[in-house]
C-alpha cells in the first residue's frame, strides 16, 4: 500500500523516500533516473560539478523520465587560509603516492566552483527541488528557487540549526542524523555537540519547526523508514542504502566495503576533504588523522583537492584503504540490486512494519479472558 504524506503529496511522489544528493559520483544519472521512474525524489550531488555538466545531466534525467528530481549545491564558504604547518599535511600523503605510483604531492591550488553559476544552471535545470547543505542558502538563491516554482531543502544537524534554516525561508528541512554516512551539514555550533542520533533528532525538530522534516541517518529498510514517519518526518533521505545498487557510481571495492564492514567500523573523520565526514575506517584515515599531528590535515577545500589524486588513482587500482569510503552505520543492512528493486522492497517492509504495528495495538487493546 503506498504511503502518502503532505510532502510526498506536494511532489506527487509515490513513497516518501529521497536518494539523497552524494556529490562526487555516486549519483550518476542512470540512479537518479532510476528511482525516479518507480516514484522516489532522485538526487543529483552537483556541488563538484561545473555549470554546464549540472545543464548536461539535468537534461539527460529528463530524457530518462518524468519524475520529479533534485539537484544539491553546498552552501558558499569562505576560502581558510592555509595553516601553518602545511608541508606537513603534503608529506603524510607521500608514501601513498609512491605505492599507487603517483608523482610527490604538492600542495593543491584550490579553484572554486562559482556558487552563483551553478545556481544558475540549477534554475534552468527543470528541477523540482533546490537542495543545500552546509549552512544557510543566500536569500537571494532561495528567493529566485521560488520563483521558478522549486521546493528549496537545507540540511540542519541540531533543532536549532534547523530553526535557523525556517527563519531563512527554506520548505522543508533534512535532520541529519549522526549515524548519516558522508559529510555532516553542521554550521551553527560545535561539531562534536551537534552529534545527535536520527531517533533523537527528528522527533524534537519536528516539534520546533512548522514545515516538513526529512529523516536521515541510518536508515536502511522499510523498519527505519516506519520509525522516522511515526516520529513525525514527512519522507526519508537514504544514501548508504542506494550505495550499493547497480547504478550507483561508487568503484566495486566500496559497494563490496559497504556489504562486508559491520556497523561498528565506521567513523567520522576529516582525513580525506578537512570536513568531518563519516565512513568505513582504512589505513589512510589511521595512518593520517592522529590527534598527536593534527597539522597532517588540512582544512576543507584545501585537503579535499590534496587527496584527490591518491582517491582517483585508488579507486582505479581497486586500493579501498586509500578511498574515502562514505558509508552510515546502518551499513550492515545494505543490499545488492538495482536501485528499482531496492525500493519495491523499501514499499513492501514499511508496509510490513507498519502493519505489525497496527496488528500489535489491536491484540494489546483486546481484552483478555479472566481465569
Amino acid at each position: 500500500m503506498p504511503i502518502s504524506t503532505p510532502f510526498s503529496q506536494r511532489l506527487g511522489l509515490q513513497h516518501p523516500i529521497i536518494q539523497a544528493p552524494m556529490a562526487g559520483g555516486p549519483t550518476t544519472v542512470e540512479l537518479v533516473a532510476a528511482v525516479c521512474r518507480v516514484g522516489v525524489l532522485g538526487s543529483v550531488g552537483a556541488a563538484y560539478l561545473t555549470p554546464q555538466v549540472i545543464a548536461d545531466t539535468a537534461a539527460a534525467i529528463r530524457e530518462r523520465t518524468d519524475g520529479p528530481f533534485a539537484i544539491n549545491l553546498f552552501v558558499p564558504l569562505p576560502e581558510p587560509p592555509l595553516p601553518a604547518g602545511h608541508e606537513a599535511a603534503v608529506q603524510a600523503l607521500a608514501p601513498f603516492h609512491a605505492e599507487l605510483g603517483l608523482p610527490p604531492p604538492a600542495l593543491p591550488t584550490v579553484s572554486t566552483l562559482p556558487f552563483d553559476e551553478q545556481l544558475a544552471a540549477v534554475l534552468e535545470s527543470g528541477a523540482a527541488v533546490f537542495s543545500t547543505t552546509f549552512g544557510v542558502p543566500p536569500a537571494a538563491a532561495l528567493q529566485q528557487a521560488r520563483a521558478r516554482g522549486m521546493l528549496t531543502v537545507g540540511t540542519a544537524t541540531t533543532v536549532a540549526e534547523a530553526r535557523t534554516l525556517r527563519e531563512a525561508g527554506v520548505d522543508a528541512v533534512v535532520a541529519q542524523g549522526s549515524e548519516a554516512g558522508g559529510h555532516r551539514g553542521s554550521f551553527a555550533a560545535d561539531f562534536a555537540a551537534s552529534l545527535v542520533g536520527t531517533m533523537a533528532l527528528v522527533p524534537q525538530m519536528a516539534d520546533a519547526v512548522d514545515i516538513p522534516v526529512i529523516a536521515s541517518g541510518g536508515i536502511m529498510d522499510g523498519r527505519g523508514i516506519a520509525a522516522a514517519l511515526a516520529l513525525g518526518a514527512q519522507a526519508v533521505q537514504m544514501g548508504t542504502a542506494f550505495l550499493t545498487t547497480e547504478e550507483a557510481g561508487i568503484p566495486a571495492v566500496h559497494k563490496t566495503a559497504i556489504r562486508q564492514t559491520p556497523e561498528h567500523l565506521t567513523r567520522i573523520t576529516r582525513a580525506f576533504s578537512g570536513r568531518p565526514a563519516r565512513g568505513i575506517v582504512n589505513r589512510f584515515m589511521d595512518t593520517v588523522e592522529r590527534p598527536e599531528t593534527p597539522e597532517t590535515v588540512l582544512p576543507y577545500p584545501l585537503q579535499n583537492a590534496l587527496t584527490r589524486p591518491m582517491r582517483t588513482a585508488a579507486a582505479k587500482a581497486g586500493q579501498g584503504d586509500m578511498l574515502s569510503l562514505w558509508a552510515g552505520q546502518g551499513l550492515g543492512l545494505a543490499r545488492a540490486g538495482t536501485a528499482a528493486e531496492l525500493v519495491a522492497a523499501l514499499a513492501r517492509e514499511t508496509d510490513a512494519a507498519l502493519q505489525r504495528l497496527t496488528q500489535q495495538r489491536v491484540s494489546a487493546a483486546t481484552p483478555r479472558p479472566s481465569p
